[in-house]
């Protein structure tokens, strides 16, 4: 994404973030927010102050996630799938180059995992690249791409 993550310095962080988006396995959404709350947050947060840009931003991240309808939804009153797609969704917002997806059917039932994987897949085929970390091997094997496994001290391909 443009940094020699080796020569890194602190000060160069915050921007190394916003070329990255994010999906945590517990979502990390914010519980004081609604859904177009909790996305107006990070765009305000990395510096957008358009509001009409702002408003087709997160009507278009929403959409990309199929939760265009959600946006006055709190965390609380969606399920768990439809919490990560929010957390998807908040990983497009900056058009990140790369995004990093820890877990991201971790808490999810088999039925919504195969939900979220669909929503992460089609992101993929826009031309974003996505590093997905799971324990997951029925996932690896129903959507078969490049495959790193990382045992003990060790890190090979899998094919």
């Amino acid at each position: 994404v443009g940094f020699d993550l080796r020569k890194l310095k602190e000060k160069d962080i915050p921007y190394l973030r916003r070329k990255l988006g994010i999906v945590f396995q517990d979502f990390k959404l914010l519980n004081d927010r609604n859904v177009h709350d909790n996305l107006l947050f990070v765009l305000k947060a990395t510096g957008w102050n358009d509001d009409s840009k702002i408003k087709g931003k997160i009507n278009n991240v929403l959409e990309k996630v199929g939760m265009k309808t959600k946006g006055f939804k709190m965390p609380f009153q969606l399920s768990g799938g439809e919490q990560q797609r929010v957390a998807i969704a908040r990983a497009l917002l900056n058009d990140p180059e790369l995004i990093l997806a820890d877990e991201p059917t971790g808490n999810l039932d088999p039925k919504t995992s195969l939900e979220v994987m669909s929503v992460l897949e089609d992101i993929s085929k826009s031309g974003k690249t996505i590093l997905m970390a799971t324990h997951d091997y029925a996932l690896i094997l129903k959507y078969p791409h490049k495959t790193i496994k990382c045992e003990g001290e060790k890190v090979f391909e899998v094919v």
